[in-house]
Parts: C-alpha cells; structure tokens; sequence
C-alpha cells in the first residue's frame, strides 16, 4: 500500500507549528500503558485517551487549529461545518473561544448527548442545524450554505490544516515513547486522524505499522484501498457515528495510501463487547468510534506478542441512552442472544411444555410477544432468548426439532431482523 504514491500534502514541520498553535487550547491527554489489554494480548498495549481531551475527543485539534489560522475577513463572514458530533464540538469550542459565528449541520440521527454538547461548547455563537440521515447528508446541506452566504467551509477532515492539527496526537505519542512503537492503531472515518498521525510518525518512526481502524458496516477507505481509487458507498451502518462515512477524502486517501500498512474492519458487534469490556474492567467510557482500535487488537494478536502496542482512543462521547442497544449488539455477536419467531401449537399448555421442555437450565427469555395483536391464539410470537453460554446454542435447537417446534430463526435475516428487532 506504501508503493506508487502521490507526494506528502503535509509535513512534519506543519504538524509542529500546528502544536504550537494548540499547546494553550488543548488537553496534552494521558499516555497509559493498560496492565489487563497486555496481559490479555501478552504484549505492551498503551491507550492514547483522546476520550479525555477538552471535547472529549480529538476533532478539537484540527478545528482550532484551521480556524484559528483563517484571515480576519473570514472569520467575520462566520464558519460553516459538518458533522455526525465529534468534529461540530470542536467547531463550536473555537467558536466560542474566538468569538466567531457558526452554523453546524448535523445529520439528525446524531445522538442527543452530542446534539447538547455542540450546543454548550457553542453557547450564542453557533446554530445547530439537524439534516438528513447521514454525515453526507449533513456535508452537502453545509456546502450549500456556504455557496449562498460566502462563509468558510471547516471540513471534518479532507484539510490540511485540519490534517496537520490531528498529527499533533502522533506528536504526543512519540514524545511518550522511549523506544519506537512496533504498531499504532488508528480509526479511520474519513481519515483526518490516520493522515496526521501517519505523516507524524512516519516521518520519526517509519519502521513503526501503522493500522487503520474502520467499522464493518462503513469501510469506505478499505474499500478505496481494494479498489485503488476513491469509492463511495451506497449505503452504510450509521451504528459507529463517528466513523460512518460513505465517502473519504481526496486528500486523506492519497496521504492514507503512503503512511498506512494496513487497514483493517471491525463488525459493530465487536466494537459493543469492546465498549462493555472498557467499561466493566478499565472505568473507559468510549464511543464506538474509540473503541474500534482496541476492538481491533484481536485481528493482530499473534503479530503483537511481545511488541509495543499503541491504540488511539479517539473519543468518549457516548450516549447512556444508547448502552441498552450497544448491549444487545453486543449480545447478539456474542451468540448469546437469539431471536425466534415460533409457531405455538393451538391448545392450552403449549408455552408451558416450550418453557419445560425446551429451555435450557441457564437459558432466559428476554422478549416474548404476539406478532397478531387480535387473534392471539392464531399467530405466531417473536422470542427472544438469551444463553449464559454460546456452547448452549446447539442444545437448544435440538430440543425445539426433536419437539416438533415450528420456528424460524431471524438473526441470521437482515430483512427479518430489521423489521421485527
């Protein structure tokens, strides 16, 4: 992926003026080996925790740092943005803090936690603007505001300046390191952050891999990398908000092609165990798009034994309203939860021989209703039920056959699954 590349559009030498310009703005966030993703790993994992930045994430580098550097002539035309969260908090802090006017769209499937934080850092200087469903959607409303009223369009990532802001969290981690990484993990959405840190460490460090991060549902740089040109996706899985997007940047994916030795997908289920795990055994709360560098550390594992491991976790700002859902995804790549939909037999008794016979000791049904909300004794019910061992499943298929249940199995059907679930 190293070979035939186009030029560095941005060097070293802007990256440390860019830490110049932030080293009063920004949180220099903590470099912390992790003892349990070590011993777990059986190598030296270290967390860049970009989570505990000022915004709770590091889309503030690039923003301020792109801002800040605009003629005073824009800065009083006012600035616009795009964004699914991270990068509009970013926005909004600079806007505030330089007392500029902003106009932020945001796709209006962005979680509401995100929406209110755009809004606090933002204060009277910016105007929050929910649109479509996507960060696309979100973009080419922004680029139409900007074409009708002259402000400057602050894009999330395909910058320079944006870039060489996010290469300041390579800077950090350099600084950190007494001997060279052997590998860095980096999420890549539209890949701003890969493209910074890349040109950073590359530049001090080029024995060092770096590995790019991308959810399953949405691997728009993996899928220009397979293609070797730029690919816009059709549709993608907007679960990983802050990695979800259909289509990466011109630059990022030239800068991306020359620093990145691999790129790697994570399904979303992974990512939701990772956020559990971080959680329960860490006290990290992170976003899905945080937690897709350490939810890739089982693809590397026998690679990583005995190396230095960096993973860079982008962002904390998580949604508690949506750990019900990040739970149950979690469950369901897990295989512990399985979704039914079972044909009772029309007599009294029948649950009851499916509850004795049927279940397991350990087994639980978590969601039980009538798909016929008239007629329910000709109808079948949707089941859910969840197992206290995947091993478990088996067993529990053999009872439903050898007891004649009618059933048919949803989580393996997209279109079932979508509709009923």
């Amino acid at each position: 992926m190293n070979q035939n590349a186009a030029p560095k559009a941005v060097s070293m030498e802007e990256i440390i003026v860019a830490h110049h310009a932030l080293k009063n703005v920004i949180n220099k966030t903590p470099f912390q080996r992790d003892a349990k993703l070590s011993d777990k790993y059986e190598c030296n994992v270290y967390l860049k925790r970009e989570d505990l930045q000022v915004v709770r994430s590091f889309k503030i580098r690039g923003a301020y740092h792109l801002i800040r550097s605009l003629s005073p002539e824009e800065l009083k035309q006012g600035i616009v943005c795009a964004s699914a969260g991270n990068h509009a908090q970013g926005v909004a802090f600079s806007c505030n803090a330089l007392q500029i006017q902003g106009k932020i769209f945001m796709p209006s499937t962005t979680p509401r936690q995100k929406i209110a934080q755009v809004k606090n850092f933002g204060g009277s200087f910016v105007e929050v603007i929910l649109t479509g469903d996507t960060f696309d959607d979100a973009y080419a409303e922004a680029v139409k505001t900007c074409e009708t009223h002259g402000m400057k369009f602050v894009h999330p990532f395909d910058d320079p300046k944006i870039i060489a802001g996010n290469g300041t969290v390579g800077m950090e981690i350099i600084e950190k390191l007494d001997e060279p990484a052997d590998y860095i993990f980096v999420t890549v959405g539209g890949g701003g952050l890969a493209s910074g840190v890349g040109t950073y460490v590359k530049a001090v460090s080029p024995d060092t891999k770096l590995i790019g991060v991308e959810p399953e549902g949405a691997a728009s740089m993996k899928e220009s990398f397979a293609q070797e040109s730029i690919v816009a996706l059709d549709n993608i899985d907007k679960f990983v908000d802050g990695a979800a997007v259909k289509r990466v940047g011109d630059l990022t994916f030239r800068i991306c092609r020359e620093v990145l030795d691999d790129i790697v997908a994570v399904p979303e289920g992974k990512v939701c165990t990772t956020i559990l795990d971080l959680y329960n055994e860490n006290a990290i709360v992170a976003e899905p798009a945080g937690a897709l560098t350490i939810a890739a550390l089982d693809l590397y594992r026998d690679q990583m034994k005995g190396k230095t491991v960096v993973c860079v976790v982008s962002g904390g700002n998580n949604d508690i309203d949506r750990m019900q859902e990040i739970k149950e995804r979690s469950l369901i790549y897990e295989g512990l939860k399985h979704y039914f939909v079972i044909n009772f037999p029309q007599r009294a008794g029948a649950l009851r021989e499916f509850l004795d016979d049927v279940l397991g000791p350990n087994d639980d049904i978590t969601r039980f209703e009538y798909t016929k909300k008239n007629d329910k004794n000709n109808g079948p019910a949707l089941v859910g039920i969840e197992l206290k061992h995947k091993e478990d499943y088996d067993a529990l298929i053999e009872r439903m056959k050898k007891k004649g249940v009618q059933y048919t199995e949803i989580n393996n059907d997209p279109v079932l699954f979508n509709l009923l679930i």
